[in-house]
């Protein structure tokens, strides 16, 4: 990846590639989950830990193969009776069904069931070799296989399964006799056929198993991904206007007949409800959207942004941790921070809330029907009362009565025949500097 960050770390539509390992996991019913790392991949660490618990994670110093990997987990795995599967973290769009298939092999009698996939192009995959009956009879090697075995277009994804107990014996008989002297874990077919069992193998669209090595293949992931989401959206019912323009993440959702406008960003943890739009060139993130809401064009929703049914949020318009009640609307040029607008607020261009004072975030509360002017200030912690009316250019620095109308800007002054007087200045002091 030519980065500090462990591979495994990267991310795939907003969502760390290991992380998908572990939801796949979890989705297809895995009692006990079990993270492989090196002790230097402290970043990983600290991200798996909390989710899985430091029991969850086992260490693998040095690498060794992918056999010798799984071997690292037995210490995690004691007492663990059941199918075991070895799935990869750089492999972020498995499908739950798959890892299903794999498991149905287990209950029809595989002692091994692996996951292939029909290549394109084979290249260097490893070629699952099958018999007429469908058993898995070998995992060849690109490098060797008979022009025969070439010829095989189905190819080995790494991705394993078998009784917990039969895998762990067998794989006490790997050996590392080989170019790389390591320990692969695909020498388990070999072994559990000389052992008298079977093996299957389970096929899996090729675009399913791509493993990502590189940012190269970081970008190919994400294009599939967001080819598919996009397909599944519009399948759904959302109206997406450009397709291909609007980016989603592994957990947007968006309910049928919302529209979605051109260059749309959905970041993580975006829920968007029937009937809202939103509209061009806007950024979404940890927030949600309900029914009838208007967002943008270019309009940025960050975490802990709740619209009510109907609200408004214009151009250039910020609004973050801050809830909007129902029909509340703030048309253009407004920064929003940790905030509560009652219903039908009508907030003008250019209204800030003044939310940090450089050590802590304060709250600003905004009444039902309330006014707030053009290029107004709210310095929190601040409350505006029900129907206040807050002046145009005002700086309000202390609780608003409702119904009351705050101003809080310097008086106006006016000097007659100033303007007319400046003007001809000006204009006789650039004409001397021409004559010079």
């Amino acid at each position: 990846m030519k980065s500090d960050l462990p591979k495994v770390m990267h991310k795939v539509a907003g969502r760390p590639m290991v992380d998908w390992s572990i939801a796949l996991a979890r989705q297809v019913g895995c009692e006990r989950i079990v993270v492989i790392a090196h002790p230097s991949q402290q970043v990983l660490i600290d991200h798996v830990g909390p989710q899985l618990g430091e029991q969850s994670i086992a260490f693998q110093d040095p690498p060794m193969g992918t056999g010798h990997a799984v071997r690292c987990a037995e210490d995690a795995l004691a007492g663990f009776d059941g199918d075991l599967v070895v799935l990869y973290g750089d492999s972020p769009l498995v499908p739950a069904t798959a890892i299903e298939s794999l498991f149905d092999s287990l209950a029809n009698n595989a002692a091994i069931g692996v996951l292939g996939f029909d290549a394109a192009e084979p290249g260097l995959y490893g070629r699952l070799i099958t018999s007429g009956d469908g058993d898995l009879e070998a995992i060849v090697e690109a490098r060797e296989a008979t022009p025969e075995q070439l010829d095989v277009t189905l190819c080995n994804s790494g991705v394993m399964a078998g009784d917990a107990d039969t895998m762990l014996r067998l794989l006490q008989s790997v050996t590392n006799d080989n170019a790389k002297g390591e320990y692969y874990l695909t020498d388990l077919v070999a072994l559990a056929r000389a052992d008298g069992k079977t093996c299957k193998a389970v096929r899996c669209e090729e675009e399913d198993l791509i493993g990502c090595d590189s940012k190269a293949d970081l970008a190919q992931a994400e294009a599939i991904f967001q080819s598919r989401r996009r397909i599944e959206a519009m399948t759904s019912g959302v109206s997406l206007i450009a397709p291909d323009t609007v980016w989603f993440s592994h957990d947007t959702v968006l309910e049928p007949d919302v529209i979605v406008e051109p260059n749309v960003v959905f970041g993580p943890g975006v829920k968007v409800q029937s009937g809202a739009t939103i509209r061009a060139f806007s950024h979404l993130e940890g927030a949600e959207v309900g029914p009838g809401c208007s967002v943008g064009p270019y309009a940025r929703l960050r975490p802990g942004a709740i619209l009510s049914k109907d609200a408004f949020v214009g151009n250039f318009v910020e609004v973050k941790n801050t809830t909007m009640g129902e029909g509340a609307k703030a048309s253009h040029l407004s920064y929003l921070g940790d905030g509560e607008v009652g219903a039908n607020v009508n907030i003008g261009a250019g209204t800030i809330f003044c939310n940090y004072d450089g050590y802590l975030k304060y709250k600003t509360t905004i009444g039902d029907n309330a006014f707030i002017g053009s290029n107004s200030a709210l310095v929190a912690p601040v409350s505006i009362g029900r129907g206040a009316i807050v002046g145009s250019g005002s700086v309000v620095t202390d609780d608003v009565m409702p119904d009351a109308l705050a101003l809080g800007r310097a008086r106006q002054t006016q000097k007659e025949h100033w303007a007319g007087e400046f003007r001809a200045r000006k204009a006789a002091e650039k004409a001397e500097k021409k004559k010079g």
